[in-house]
């Protein structure tokens, strides 16, 4: 309700018109493409991974291994350290393209940082649709990465940044919404293309990737920078404008003021980096920086999406029903309607598979079994998509203070990317040494990350961005780890928070 006063953990906080205008949700809407890109290229590569005329040409001798059936193990079918490189290397590139994204999008804000990360990514497709050997491929695949990592950091930012604080939730599970829609159109488009006569069908795959890329160059020339970058870039006239269209009134005094207020504060930490890590006012934040996305591929999603039809042929599917399998996942990701318990459906995929292959690895899984796992694997998705999926993304996006929000936003996507990529790098040969524990493995670490939002993650729901810090000082356990520096804006936020307890 517009002007209403949220109680919150004992303190007020202000709201101000809360309406979701057409406007808004077409900006953050254009944003949330970037997590588009992120999901075409993991559920692409998952396909591309058990396409066969793909690995003739790019890694023969895990092709020639399969058409001999050298390999009897059916834990180790894929154990080959080059073709999780050529997966892992995009997670490596957008690490490193996640912490170039800060300076980049303080100094020429979210919307240009979009519109860069576009221009990488669509240049990287088409150099992937038209490689003829492994360097022009991996080059085009770093250059996916560079466009993955600034969107990564870019899109949540924005999406915050524009919404209102009472609908914030809500459009930022955009940018996750259009993660999973991105698995799914690529499990359709490699199951249509792999039909293609003269196994050249992955190339339409990775051609299909300048759409989403084209969708964002394009948008981010349609849409305005967030108000909170124009008026850190000094555009207070910009920022006033953008914000009355954004908020459909013309009164917008009040956020103005405070985002300005805010901002200023922000000015007064010139070295946002060192703050971050050693000014010690932030260290709640960095530990969900890190954290955060710790987690979240620790659940083990990326693996299971991004390898899904490598492990659905390991436990014996055909490459069709592999790929249909993968598929499956796909739209039980988009449209999960219940939450699951992850960890219980984590133990029975293990379970079922170590049944069936023991610790040896050798036997054939039989159709049921297969259909059971397929079963359990969409559980542990349908899970996922109404948890770690948004939230590890969500979460990380509206914590962070004005003052440092940039860079403990490129560390949240550093971390990110830097797991999934080792994640991704050590899998297979995971899967071949651990067997079916693997899974046992990720379903401890389900357990442990459980407790600790549940014990030590304060609730940020409806509190606006330039009041978040507040949220911090009141909780029972890092209020005794946040300590104000004798600067102005320290002396400012103590005051503000006297006002308000007053």
């Amino acid at each position: 309700m517009p002007g209403a006063v949220i109680v919150h953990h004992h303190t007020r906080y202000k709201t101000y018109p809360g309406e979701v205008t057409g406007f808004v949700f077409f900006c953050c809407l254009i944003a949330s493409v970037g997590g588009c890109i992120f999901g075409y290229d993991i559920g692409l590569t998952a396909g591309l991974t058990s396409t066969e005329s793909f690995l003739a040409m790019f890694f023969p001798v895990i092709f020639e291994q399969q058409q001999e059936r050298v390999i009897t193990n059916q834990y180790c079918k894929f154990d080959s350290q080059v073709l999780t490189l050529f997966g892992s290397s995009l997670f490596l590139s957008a690490m490193v393209a996640g912490i170039f994204a800060s300076p980049m999008s303080r100094a020429f804000g979210r919307k240009w940082t979009l519109f860069v990360a576009a221009v990488a990514y669509l240049i990287g497709a088409i150099l992937g649709a038209i490689s003829f050997n492994f360097i022009v491929l991996l080059t085009g695949r770093l250059l996916l990465g560079v466009g993955v990592g600034l969107c990564i950091h870019a899109s949540p930012l924005y999406i915050s940044e524009m919404a209102p604080a009472q609908q914030r939730g809500m459009l930022n599970i955009l940018f996750q919404l259009m993660i999973t829609v991105g698995i799914l159109s690529a499990s359709l488009t490699t199951y249509w293309t792999s039909k293609i006569a003269g196994g050249w069908g992955w190339r339409v795959g990775l051609a299909f990737g300048t759409v989403p890329a084209a969708v964002i160059a394009l948008g981010s020339l349609a849409i305005p920078d967030t108000p909170v970058s124009l008026i850190a870039r000094g555009e207070g006239e910009a920022a006033r404008a953008t914000l009355a269209k954004i908020r459909g009134v013309d009164d917008v005094r009040a956020e103005f003021e405070d985002l300005t207020t805010a901002s200023e504060e922000s000015k007064a930490v010139a070295h946002p980096w060192r703050e971050l890590f050693f000014g010690g006012r932030y260290k709640p934040q960095l530990a969900f920086a890190v954290l955060i996305p710790f987690f979240q591929q620790l659940t083990g999603i990326n693996v299971i999406m991004f390898y899904a039809p490598v492990l659905f042929k390991t436990v014996g599917f055909r490459q069709d029903a592999s790929l249909v399998s993968s598929v499956i996942t796909g739209l039980v990701n988009v449209f999960s309607t219940f939450v699951a318990v992850m960890t219980a459906d984590k133990i029975l995929v293990g379970t079922f598979i170590g049944l069936q292959f023991g610790v040896s690895g050798t036997g054939a899984m039989s159709e049921q079994y297969a259909m059971c796992i397929v079963l359990f694997v969409c559980v542990y998705v349908a899970g996922f998509a109404w948890s770690w999926g948004p939230m590890g993304w969500l979460i990380p996006s509206e914590v962070y203070p004005l003052a440092v929000r940039s860079a403990a936003q490129s560390v949240t996507v550093a971390v990110n990317m830097f797991f999934t990529a080792f994640i991704s790098q050590i899998f297979l040969t995971l899967l071949c040494h651990l067997r079916f524990g693997l899974f046992y493995f990720f379903g401890a670490w389900v357990l442990l990350m459980t407790v600790f939002i549940a014990t030590l993650l304060p609730e940020t729901k409806c509190v606006p961005l330039e009041e978040v810090a507040h949220v911090w000082r009141k909780h029972w356990f890092w209020r005794k780890f946040i300590v104000d520096s004798p600067d102005r804006g320290g002396a400012e936020m103590r005051k503000r928070i006297a006002l308000e307890m007053s």
